[in-house]
């Protein structure tokens, strides 16, 4: 069967990344493997990943909402699946702090149509995304070693396929099931203190949505239990400003990475 492409409402994209119902957060979590991609060299595997999303959608208007939502991704030992709380550089032989994602709020708007591939019983969302905008911590000389470029650029390619049926079922708020495949070229993390060396990040990841926390992998499970508990759900509400990245995180934290603490670091749970 040949997929065609649908223009779907913005409450069916609702249903895939989160769900129609307001009180609910809605998890999706992955894994996969971290790359270094070096002209000349051969490819090297830095590190694996394990991560999640808690999202909330809430209606502001007939076919609109704000999305909200938390963002994790652990990395980690590649030998050992183990996180990582130092890395050694072996460019550079320098043992860094590992700043782990922990990016809070990440947020959006869904309004209007939704392109989307529908192929019989499947459905998939393609997003090909090539965010581009100035760096940050370009303008601080102190971040001159970790992160110096002027622009922060970057490929983020995600395709989520759902049931059909799901979508187009009424008595249901969030699809049962979902695949998640993503895929990114990124720059050097700041934390890895890589400077202007040539080269990128290359990011293969999977995976789905999970029932609730309990579904989750056990080391996130562990992680929000007992040091983040803030993660446990979604914002309850969407919060005007910009969205947290692993640059503002590492700005933000600049001190406590140079002091060598343990990330992310405690949140309590929201009250």
């Amino acid at each position: 069967m040949v997929a065609q492409t649908q223009e779907l409402e913005a409450q069916h994209w609702v249903k895939t990344r989160s769900s129609l119902d307001p009180s609910q957060s809605t998890f999706l979590t992955w894994k996969g493997k971290i790359y270094a991609f070096i002209p000349g060299e051969k490819r090297q595997l830095l590190f694996k990943i394990l991560g999640l999303s808690v999202s909330r959608c809430i209606p502001t208007q007939e076919g609109s909402w704000d999305f909200t939502s938390r963002e994790l991704t652990y990395y980690l030992n590649p030998e050992t699946d183990e996180i990582l709380p130092k890395w050694e550089n072996p460019w550079t032989g320098e043992t860094v702090s590992v700043l782990h994602v922990a990016n809070n709020p990440v947020q959006g708007k869904f309004q209007g149509k939704f392109p989307a591939q529908v192929e019989g019983d499947n459905t998939t969302f393609v997003f090909d995304l090539f965010p581009t905008y100035p760096n940050p911590l370009a303008d601080d000389r102190k971040f001159a070693e970790y992160t110096p470029y002027p622009i922060y650029q970057a490929a983020e390619l995600f395709k989520l396929t759902v049931p059909t049926a799901d979508l187009f079922n009424s008595a249901l708020p969030s699809v049962s099931q979902l695949q998640l495949s993503w895929d990114r070229i990124g720059q050097w993390l700041p934390w890895m203190k890589m400077g202007d060396r040539p080269g990128n990040l290359i990011y293969s990841a999977f995976g789905s949505k999970v029932s609730g926390l309990t579904e989750l992998p056990q080391l996130l499970q562990d992680e929000i239990n007992n040091r983040i508990p803030l993660y446990k759900q979604a914002p309850k509400a969407f919060v005007e400003g910009e969205d947290m990245t692993s640059w503002l995180y590492f700005q933000k934290h600049f001190q406590a990475y140079l002091a060598g603490e343990t990330f992310p670091l405690p949140q309590p749970e929201e009250e």
